[in-house]
């Protein structure tokens, strides 16, 4: 298996999509928080890439409410529990990381939601940015809390910066 990437445009700064035997394994802001090595991802490649920059266009557009393509984000079981519950919140709405602890059951608390959903290597697509604090409040993006409140802000969703 071998991976490349490529960068696209984004009203939240440049992206950089990486993808392992077409399926996207990650898509990265400058500066984000748990950013793996860059030299993991490969050769840059300008084909391959098209559906994926096509369907974010579509997103930031306000046109795509939801993303279809093929995945495989990499982590842990439980990583991989939380990003699929993160995957299901529907477009325009918010959960807690509490909300998330409680559907997961068992030891699982707010804060190892928040340290799951931290380390999200599909940002944007998989929409880690849908989960906030207990009171609404925007709390951890691996992105930043500017590009949270305006992913929040173009699908409509209230929460409170502060």
């Amino acid at each position: 298996m071998t991976a490349s990437h490529t960068t696209v445009d984004s009203p939240l700064g440049e992206l950089t999509l990486v993808a392992e035997d077409g399926r996207l394994t990650g898509v990265y802001f400058p500066h984000h928080w748990y950013k793996p090595d860059p030299a993991s991802f490969g050769p840059r490649a300008d084909t391959g890439f098209e559906d994926a920059k096509a369907q974010l266009a579509g997103y930031f557009a306000g046109d795509r409410t939801r993303f279809d393509l093929p995945v495989e984000p990499r982590g842990d079981a439980f990583q991989a529990r939380v990003w699929d519950l993160i995957a299901a919140i529907p477009y325009g709405h918010t959960v807690t990381y509490g909300d998330v602890a409680r559907e997961i059951g068992g030891p699982a608390t707010p804060k190892d939601v928040g340290a799951a959903v931290g380390r999200n290597p599909l940002s944007v697509v998989v929409p880690c940015h849908r989960v906030v604090g207990r009171d609404g409040r925007l709390t951890g993006y691996a992105g930043g809390l500017a590009r949270k409140k305006f992913l929040l802000d173009l699908e409509g969703a209230s929460a409170r910066l502060f």
